[in-house]
């Protein structure tokens, strides 16, 4: 997999533009399929009690759940009380392209966006590893990405995910807020019916 020259900066935020090809998105896709065969998607509730529009599974060695009131990570899928599946090689494919990371993630966090769905400004930090980036990959629909600095009051920037796009937080905006503002339903045609995956690829420690 090749990069471009250089990525787009917003805010700290590397946004690595149209770097999967068409055929990688689709195998990428069927991968996600196969997780979701054996980690059925979720659609968690907040620690307030308010279910989250967002539908989400994981897979690796551990992945991201809300149980006991409260955000984790776990090493079974909270329904089926499997072991997560292995994340797919085409994913991790991605990940070794532009993390910079010497080692592999512990954790490949699935969100589905549907019609109307969206998710609020939130900071990834229940990972203990934070010298390690975040990779989030955007696939079918378009989303609003915003994103802003280590407080929530930060102002924030906003760009249009598109598919095939990734983006990288890393350095000092590991853990800036960020989030989904909205999507642009049914104008991919990667995604039958329609609808935006997010793939974030996280390292997890003390799990």
């Amino acid at each position: 997999m090749a990069c471009p020259l250089a990525p787009l900066d917003l805010k700290g935020v590397a946004v690595w533009r149209g770097l999967l090809a068409p055929e990688a998105q689709e195998a990428l896709v069927a991968a996600v399929r196969g997780v979701a065969a054996e980690a059925p998607l979720l659609r968690p509730v907040t620690p307030w009690g308010k279910p989250m529009t967002v539908r989400m599974t994981s897979a690796g060695r551990v992945g991201w759940i809300v149980s006991g009131g409260r955000y984790r990570y776990a090493t079974e899928h909270p329904e089926t009380g499997r072991p997560w599946p292995a994340i797919p090689e085409p994913a991790l494919a991605v990940w070794r392209a532009v993390s910079g990371w010497a080692g592999d993630p512990d954790s490949m966090l699935v969100n589905w966006y549907g019609e109307g769905a969206r998710m609020g400004l939130h900071r990834d930090a229940n990972e203990n590893a934070y010298e390690a980036p975040v990779v989030s990959v955007s696939l079918g629909d378009p989303g609003l990405f915003r994103v802003g600095g280590p407080r929530r009051e930060d102002a924030t920037a906003s760009l249009w995910l598109e598919s095939g796009d990734v983006a990288v937080m890393g350095g000092a905006a590991r853990l800036a807020y960020h989030g989904v503002d909205r999507i642009r339903f049914g104008t991919s045609r990667l995604l039958a019916g329609g609808g935006r995956l997010n793939l974030t690829f996280r390292v997890v420690s003390d799990v």
